[in-house]
């Protein structure tokens, strides 16, 4: 190499480690230029198990009520997570597999529960989000803050409307104590009636007394008629006297004449008998009639005013009966309950939606969830370290008959006993310090060996293509990687650029491994993140012999210095 392109290749280095800094900072600064709109792209998933509930109003009409539908649309149409809705099983499928986040599900007495407000045992309708740990360590915390936020809102919404519920029915309590006065109202214009259907039949009943009183007159002026039916009665018990005085001087030519002479002497004398009573009650007859017809008189005007007796009674039961409704309809509409019970009621309308939040496969200590994504980042600082010391490959190597690929294997075996043993302590700090199972070990040191060979291999593959340039490619690599990979946050929090450099890197797919293998998720995510790294370090090692190739090639031709 001419001592011209040597000075440029080393000013181009040196001006490369100045922007290594730069690189980190405006990485991350470009990583959140979409902050703003960040939450709104993480993928959630919906299932909403709410049954309609089919309610009659005061009215007699049919009110459908379905506050699940009523949250999912206000959801989806509100800030906060890319929501899918799906159905039970589906939503646990992209949750296992990463493809979403969350899962906020709507139990099936969501309606029945905000019903029951309106009830004197009122219950808080709640609401469910579930995350998994070992797919985004903070999502879960992401999700409780969206979900309270949301709940709150919803719940306010729901308390305006209970409140509201409460103004109108003062409103009908108001129109039926109206009415219970309307009827009071009509009680008293019944009670009115009846009152003067009374007086008329009192009235009436003073007619029958004066008509009594003239019959009492009337018959002590019928005295001649007395005073003439005892002259009548005499004169015939004079003739009877007469007549049975000669009855035996007289002698009937046939015994039929003598038989018929004896019968009105006998007539008479029955008769004459019968006169007394007669003139006494002669005496009374016509101021009894008098009365009678008086009293008849009486009776009348009392029918008379019978019916409007029978409408004064009428109206005062109507009237009482709507004023019993009307004050009964108020009396349902306040609620009655005790001190305690008004109590509980008035918290569970102050906050009617509850939210509960569950993580799968958690991750309890902060500082494990933190080492899921420090531990492979600190593999691959400790490979670019390794061959900061260690040259990848000497002069006399290039120049010998050795095969490229003893050369290879050589160089990376001897690195990798480096980075293994750093990967060992790792996994020692991982579970000695933070308290991760030991029964996790073989996963923990088997994974971690893996990806400390496979980060082996890249560094080796950069040195020996770019010389000490491939370290300077390594750590704007790890910028990149470092902003690009998710775990720890997910990963839809960053711009779009980042999103899609995201599945291309090694990092990502080391700390998914890990995160799988502290978080206890699904053992098929863990072995797909170990292959792609196999897959990863394969290709490295396939370029690197490609690589040494050309720098033996170079050499031969004294193009490169005598060390690589």
């Amino acid at each position: 190499m001419s001592p011209r392109n040597s000075r440029i290749l080393k000013w181009t280095g040196l001006a490369a480690v100045v922007l290594v800094p730069l690189a980190f900072a405006g990485l991350f600064v470009g990583a959140l230029a979409q902050s703003d709109s960040a939450i709104d792209r993480i993928p959630a998933a919906i299932v909403n198990e709410d049954t309609m509930i089919t309610t009659t109003d005061a009215n007699g009409d049919d009110q459908i009520v379905f506050a699940g539908r009523q949250l999912v649309t206000e959801l989806t149409g509100a800030d906060g997570f890319d929501w899918t809705i799906t159905n039970a099983e589906s939503a646990q499928e992209l949750l296992d597999s990463g493809q979403v986040y969350a899962i906020l599900t709507v139990p099936e007495d969501f309606s029945e529960s905000i019903l029951s407000l309106q009830s004197s045992d009122p219950v808080k309708a709640d609401i469910s989000i579930k995350t998994d740990d070992s797919h985004s360590y903070l999502t879960g915390s992401v999700a409780q803050v969206v979900g309270q936020t949301m709940t709150d809102t919803f719940g306010k919404a729901i308390t305006a409307q209970y409140i509201g519920g409460i103004y109108a029915s003062m409103g009908d309590l108001g129109t039926s104590l109206t009415q219970a006065a309307d009827g009071a109202t009509e009680l008293s214009n019944g009670a009115t009636q009846l009152s003067s259907g009374l007086q008329q039949y009192s009235d009436g009943v003073s007619s029958l007394e004066s008509g009594l009183w003239q019959m009492s007159d009337q018959t002590a002026a019928l005295g001649q008629l007395s005073s003439g039916v005892s002259q009548y009665t005499a004169g015939v018990s004079q003739l009877s006297s007469g007549l049975s005085a000669i009855a035996p001087y007289l002698s009937a030519p046939t015994p039929e004449l003598q038989a018929k002479l004896d019968a009105i002497v006998g007539g008479l004398a029955t008769t004459a008998a019968q006169g007394p009573a007669l003139a006494s009650g002669a005496a009374g007859l016509p101021a009894l009639h008098d009365g009678i017809t008086q009293a008849a008189s009486g009776a009348s005007d009392l029918a008379d005013n019978g019916p409007a007796l029978v409408s004064g009674a009428t109206g005062l039961a109507t009237g009482a009966s709507q004023l019993a409704t009307g004050l009964q309809s108020g009396a349902d509409q306040i609620p009655s309950t005790d001190t305690d019970a008004a109590a509980d009621a008035a918290e569970v309308v102050a906050d009617p939606v509850g939210l509960n939040v569950s993580t799968e496969n958690a991750v309890t200590d902060v500082g494990q969830g933190v080492a899921t994504f420090f531990i492979p980042l600190g593999l691959w600082v400790g490979a670019l370290a390794v061959f900061l010391v260690l040259r990848p490959v000497t002069r006399r190597a290039l120049t010998s008959t050795a095969r490229n690929g003893r050369l290879v294997a050589s160089a990376i075996g001897r690195a990798s006993l480096v980075t293994g043993a750093q990967a060992l302590l790792l996994v020692a700090l991982l579970h000695g310090a933070l308290g991760v199972g030991w029964h996790l070990l073989p996963a923990t040191l088997g994974f971690s060996l893996l990806t400390a060979l496979a980060f082996t291999a890249f560094h080796y593959l950069l040195t020996i293509g770019l010389g000490r340039g491939g370290l300077v490619v390594s750590l704007f690599v790890l910028a990149v990687q470092v902003t690009s990979t998710g775990g720890i946050y997910p990963i839809q929090l960053l711009s779009t650029p980042f999103q899609v450099i995201s599945p291309f890197l090694p990092l990502t797919y080391a700390v998914q491994g890990m995160q799988g293998i502290i978080a206890g998720g699904s053992p098929g995510s863990v072995v797909s993140a170990a292959a792609i790294l196999l897959g990863f370090g394969v290709v490295s090692v396939l370029l690197a012999l490609v690589a040494i190739r050309r720098t033996r090639r170079a050499t031969a031709l004294g193009l490169v210095p005598s060390v690589v």
